[in-house]
This record gives C-alpha cells, sequence and structure tokens, in this order.
C-alpha cells in the first residue's frame, strides 16, 4: 500500500460506524455471522443493522436482504462472514454500492500462495478505487470500547468506559489482539480501540497508529507487529506520539529465524532485518516488550502513572533474601539501583529503627506488622528524594488481615500530596488472597499491581530503556561523488571517502612493477601490495594482499607472488591494477561500516575488529543522528569498550577520531542514498590524539538509486 493513501483513508467509517452490513449473516449458534450479530446487540449498537443472506427472510426479527446489491447506498462498515471464493465479487459489489469500509474474516490470501496474492491484490485495487477501507483479509475485526462497537466474531462485551484515558491496540494477529483485550481488561485498564490487520490488503497498523495518536483519549498504544510495511511513516507516527506525550509499546516477533519464516506464513509478511528495525523503532521513542506477558506488565504502568519511569530505582522490600535476589536481579536488566547510605540518607534514616539499615534495596524487616507507620515514613522520604525516578514495593501479602494492616499507610503515603513519580506495588507471595478493595484502591491511586517484584522490574527497565537521547544537528554534506553501479573497489573507494574527512594509509594505484617501484621509493619502504578489481571483494582469501616488503627485491617477489596468487584462485581475473600503501604502525582494530537499508534508512555499525567480531558479536548498530556523545557512549557499551580508555596499563586511544570517521560515514550515506554498503575493515584506532586509520575501504552502489522505501 502506498504511503500517499493514508490520505484518502476515512477511518471513521471503519472504526465509528453509524451502520453495519453483516454479509453472510447466519442464525446458526457459533457462526461467525451470528456472532458477530450477538456482539452487536447485545452492546447496543444503536446504527442500521443490514442483514444479508439469500435463503432466510429474517434472522432474530431483522429482515434479510437478498444480495449485496441490495443495499442502500452509503453503509458505512460491511463485514463479511463468508468463505473466501466469495470475498472478491463481494468487494467489488460494495464499491458499487459506496460503501465506506469492509471487514473481511476469511484467510487463504496472502499466506496461502501465489493465488490468493493475487486476490488480495486485486482486493486492495477496488479499495483504492472506491476510497474503501479495508480491514484484513484473514483478520478478527475491531472494537470501538468507547462506543460499544464490536465488528468481531469473538464473543465481546463492551462495557461503558468512564475514564479520560485508555489503551488502544493494534495487532496484525487477531488472535493476539483478543489475548490481550482480555489480558488488558483483567486488570480494570479501560480500552479505547481494538483493531486486528490481518494480511494488511488496503489498511496496516500504521493507518491505525496514526489514528490512535490523534485520538484525544487514546494514551498508550499496545501493538503486536510482525513486520512493518511502511516503516518510515511508522516512524514518523512514532515521533508524533512521544512529541503528544503518549507511549507506544510494542511487541515484535521475529528475533529468530523459525519465527521470521512463521511471519512470511502467517501474514504473507516477508520480514525484514530484526536488530536494524528495532533500532530505529526504539530512536522514535517506542518501548518494546519482549514477551507477550511484558506487552500487558508495561502497558499497565504506562497507563497508570502519571510519568513514565525513569533514572534510578528505590526497591522497598521486608526481607534479607529479596533484597539479594533483587540485587542479582537488577544486575542482570543493568536497572540501576543507586546506592543508600545512613550518612547521604538523613530523611529515610530518621524514618526507620535503628536497627534497620540504610541501603538499596531497602529490608524493612517484619518491623511494619508491629509500626504500621513506617511504610507511610519511608515512602514519604523516597518520593522526596532526587536520585530515584521510580520506585517498587515488594510487599508480602500474607493473609487479608496483614495485608489490611499494611496497604493503609502505603496508600496515605501516596495520597498525601507527595507522588511525584511513578510507585509500582509488587506482591512478594503470588496467589495470596488480597481483598479486591485493596488493589482497586491501589489502582486508583496511579499505582500498578503486580503479583510478583521480577514482573513489575522487568517492565520498568524496558520503560527506562527508552531512547531520550537528543538528535545531533544535521550535517550539511554533498553527495560522494564518482560512483558507478556495483562494486567500487579499495582504490577508488578510498579515493571517494577520503574528501570526507576519513583517513587511509599513505598509498598509490599502480599498473605496472616500475610504477609499483617509484611509489614505494616516495611512500618509503616497507609497503603493501594490494590486487584491486571490482569483482575481487575478498581480496585476502586468493592472495591478493602482500604486506611488509621491506626493499626493491622484496617487492619485486611479493608482485610476482601476488599475481601468481590471484591467477591460481581467479583464474582469467583481468586486475585494474595494485595500491601500493605505506604499513603503518600497529593499534586496536576496529570494524565501522554502513548500509542503507531500504527500508529504514541509513545505518553504521561499529564493533571490535578480527575474531572478536565474529566470536563475541561485539558490534553496536547505530543510527546516523546521534551526538558525538551518544558515539562516544555506544563505542564504551561495547563487551570490549574497556580497552578504547586503557585497560591495565594500555594507553587511552584516540576515541574522537573513531567518532569523527562514524560521523563522516553517517553524513555520506544520508547524503547518498544510491550507497547500499560501505565497509571500512580493520580501521587501525591509535594512542590518544594520535587518530585512526581506516586500511580498507569497500563501497557498493545500489544498480538503481533510490532513497528509503515510503518516505
Amino acid at each position: 500500500m502506498a504511503d500517499d493513501q493514508a490520505a484518502v483513508l476515512n477511518l471513521d467509517r471503519l472504526l465509528r460506524p453509524r451502520s453495519v452490513a453483516i454479509v453472510g449473516a447466519s442464525a446458526t449458534p457459533g457462526a461467525l455471522g451470528a456472532s458477530l450479530l450477538t456482539n452487536l446487540e447485545r452492546s447496543g449498537f444503536a446504527g442500521d443493522i443490514h442483514l444479508i443472506n439469500p435463503n432466510r427472510a429474517e434472522i432474530s426479527g431483522r429482515a434479510c436482504l437478498k444480495s449485496v446489491d441490495d443495499l442502500p447506498e452509503g453503509v458505512d462498515a460491511a463485514v463479511l462472514a463468508i468463505p473466501q471464493p466469495a470475498v472478491l465479487e463481494v468487494v467489488k459489489a460494495l464499491a458499487r454500492r459506496k460503501v465506506g469500509s469492509v471487514v473481511i474474516f476469511s484467510s487463504g490470501f496472502a499466506e496461502g500462495g501465489e493465488a490468493g496474492m493475487a486476490e488480495q491484490r486485486a482486493i486492495a485495487a477496488v479499495a483504492k478505487a472506491a476510497g474503501m477501507v479495508v480491514e484484513g483479509p484473514n483478520c478478527l475485526g475491531m472494537v470501538n470500547f468507547a462506543e460499544g462497537i464490536p465488528l468481531t466474531f469473538v464473543e465481546t462485551r463492551t462495557p461503558r468506559q468512564t475514564g479520560d484515558e485508555k489503551i488502544g491496540i493494534v495487532s496484525q494477529s487477531g488472535a493476539m489482539a483478543s489475548v490481550l483485550m482480555v489480558t488488558l481488561a483483567s486488570r480494570g485498564l479501560e480500552l479505547s480501540f481494538s483493531v486486528s490487520t490481518g494480511n494488511e490488503a488496503a489498511s496496516g497498523v500504521e493507518d491505525y497508529v496514526e489514528y490512535l495518536v490523534e485520538h484525544a483519549s487514546t494514551r498508550v498504544i499496545a501493538m503486536i507487529v510482525e513486520q512493518f510495511r511502511q516503516p518510515q511513516r511508522f516512524l514518523r507516527a512514532a515521533r508524533r506520539a512521544r512529541e503528544k506525550g503518549k507511549t507506544i509499546v510494542l511487541l515484535h516477533p521475529g528475533k529468530s529465524g523459525g519465527a521470521r519464516a512463521s511471519a512470511a506464513t502467517h501474514t504473507g509478511a516477508l520480514a525484514g532485518d530484526y536488530e536494524t528495525m528495532r533500532l530505529f523503532v526504539r530512536r522514535a521513542g517506542v518501548v518494546f516488550a519482549e514477551t507477550l506477558e511484558e506487552l500487558g506488565d508495561i502497558s499497565e504502568i504506562a497507563m497508570r502513572c502519571e510519568r513514565l519511569p525513569e533514572g534510578g530505582v528505590a526497591v522497598v522490600g521486608e526481607s534479607g533474601a529479596f533484597k539479594a535476589l533483587t540485587l542479582d536481579l537488577c544486575e542482570d536488566l543493568e536497572l540501576s539501583l543507586p546506592p543508600l547510605a545512613d550518612a547521604d540518607s538523613p530523611q529515610l534514616r530518621a524514618a526507620m529503627p535503628e536497627f534497620v539499615g540504610v541501603s538499596n534495596p531497602l529490608d524493612l524487616t517484619a518491623q511494619g506488622l508491629v509500626d504500621p507507620a513506617l511504610y507511610e515514613r519511608v515512602l514519604t522520604a523516597l518520593l522526596s528524594d532526587m536520585r530515584f525516578g521510580v520506585i517498587v514495593v515488594g510487599i508480602i501479602q500474607g493473609d487479608p488481615r496483614t495485608i489490611g494492616v499494611k496497604a493503609p499507610p502505603i496508600l496515605a503515603a501516596i495520597a498525601n500530596g507527595r507522588h511525584t513519580k511513578p510507585v509500582v506495588f509488587a506482591g512478594l507471595d503470588e496467589g495470596a488472597q488480597v481483598p479486591a478493595d485493596i488493589v482497586a484502591a491501589l489502582r486508583a491511586a496511579h499505582v500498578p499491581y503486580f503479583p510478583t517484584a521480577e514482573r513489575a522490574l522487568r517492565a520498568i527497565k524496558r520503560l527506562c530503556a527508552v531512547d531520550r537521547r537528543p538528535v545531533a544537528p544535521p550535517q550539511t554534506r554533498a553527495a560522494v561523488a564518482g560512483l558507478s553501479e556495483g562494486v567500487i573497489p579499495e582504490y577508488r573507494a578510498k579515493a571517494a571517502l577520503a574528501p570526507l574527512g576519513v583517513r587511509f594509509p599513505p598509498g598509490r594505484f599502480v599498473r605496472s612493477l616500475s610504477e609499483a617501484q617509484a611509489a614505494a621509493e616516495d611512500l618509503g619502504y616497507p609497503v603493501a601490495l594490494k590486487a584491486q578489481s571490482a569483482d575481487l571483494s575478498h581480496k585476502s582469501d586468493a592472495g591478493g594482499v602482500i604486506l611488509s616488503l621491506k626493499d626493491w627485491s622484496a617487492l619485486v617477489q611479493g608482485w610476482g607472488r601476488l599475481a601468481q596468487n590471484i591467477a591460481n584462485a581467479r583464474p582469467g581475473l583481468a586486475l585494474d591494477g595494485v595500491l601500493v600503501e605505506s604499513m603503518g604502525e600497529g593499534g586496536v582494530e576496529l570494524i565501522i561500516g554502513g548500509r542503507h537499508d531500504p527500508d529504514w534508512g541509513p545505518v553504521i555499525l561499529v564493533g571490535f575488529g578480527g575474531v572478536l567480531a565474529e566470536m563475541l558479536h561485539d558490534v553496536r548498530l547505530l543510527t546516523t543522528d546521534l551526538t558525538r556523545d551518544a558515539i562516544a557512549a555506544e563505542l564504551r557499551g561495547l563487551k570490549c569498550g574497556a580497552l578504547l580508555d586503557g585497560f591495565r596499563g594500555s594507553p587511552q586511544l584516540d576515541i574522537e577520531a573513531v567518532i569523527d570517521i562514524i560521523v563522516a560515514l553517517g553524513a555520506a550515506l544520508t547524503a547518498t542514498p544510491s550507497i547500499r554498503e560501505v565497509d571500512l575493515n580493520p580501521v587501525v584506532v591509535h594512542p590518544k590524539e594520535r587518530g585512526a586509520v581506516a586500511l580498507d575501504a569497500l563501497i557498493t552502489v545500489e544498480a538503481s538509486a533510490s532513497a528509503v522505501r515510503g518516505s
């Protein structure tokens, strides 16, 4: 679906219909059409309902039409509860009757092979020509909870929604949308809409996210997506959500090869690069959930708490063992627990008996049962402590009497007007009998209730990991000049990149041994010889690199050895020539590369070179809008990042020179969308203020230059 189609889709015709047609209406209990009608009647839908069944005169006291052609013009939404072979012709008939939107339950389209894909494309063409919204095919429909309109066959109840802030659900999987609806509703969270997009023939997740971002009462958008078909459009919507103070929480299957293969058969999606997707989506402010449980947990905290968790976490507990377990978990999660001590926490120290030590996590022991006001004093002190951005209260609930003693002072601390940061309640004994009114009181006070502390801390970690880093000012740089289609060999790649500020060893391109001798004399021995050809991307594998030639005699021998190596490895290959380069001093090797992802845009890869990158996967992906400080932090975040600042007596390395290369490469990729890939490997980093030198360079240029799809 083209990016500009968003301008013509009137989603209100689908999401807020005033009239609905059920094509395939049925009186048979459990049939899709029957379940849909039951949902609408039970929800008190006040609009017109048109039933279409050629074999029935009436259903549930409602008259049936014989065909779509009998519909009045301009019905807002038609729901198709019919077999797949009949769908396309019915969609054409609905377009003739100027129906505004269509929900298609049937499967067997793009996920079913080429024939199904062809029919799905035909449906999309009809929808585009008619300006008609199509949800699906292969979907479970949608529910408008705010107005009580369930266009789904899944049994759905839409209780009156009275709150001003709600959660919207957008999911390609209908089954998971249904599961998430139950999960969130069971926690007393109000929903605005739930939309399952299925195969996305003529509307997709991007359309519905844009709608919910602008929907006044939707504060949180919970998503389950297997592939973004219009990535740039989604990124714009995500950035818009962040501007408006709304939170998008995303569960995206596809890390494993098996999950990617499943996505292709499930929704007809062709999976992209998961890590690249994750990089860009997080940069736009989206919160990632790793599991379905986390999706619900994160959404609840984002919904209930007036501010999102950020910064350090303070944990209040009642057990030394819980304290130790929390320290272990938070270390694994890399969740910050700022330390506390008697000397730096006078208010907290004064709130507690002398035998209870000040620490984080805090172990109150069982003293709260003797002195329940202890909970209020401790929480009041922590709420005013600016070292923390969120407080987790881990409580042994016991039985109704025990939690009845502990909960009131906790609620009192929150209600006293100093509730300036998120507070999350976590029971340590899952399954304890906690009176419903206590859970309701916590939730009414904007305190999420969790049955375990582990779940609370994991959800907080995801929210604290939201990318809040500033965007660097755009680099104004001309496109890289002199690039032709295909692989650009090293000597030409270096000539193209050197003007950008990427430093290379002194060298000269030659075509004969005599030219090589003259070059070596000018450069100074020792030198290296490197075979040059667009058809020889991996020179070393073919013996095309000869190093450390110390004099004229060694150069002659090296020249002959290089020619013989190439002849043996690649018979008939004609070289462009040979690059003669000075041998430089050693240092720490990095790999720096960049590519234009066709969906998401330019991305930089940096890591420690050689076997470290492959064996430890010690690499980071970076967007090209990071500030220098953010790039430095990413470099130091590598597993071997300590080497950059000097490790066990080794010298501090020239990080600024590495950052210069990364910034230059990012600007080049941004200014030159035709560049598919750039590799600088290895980049030798020298001690501080002595620079960094890229020993090799390779550029690949797209055959048909184009910017990011859908941008």
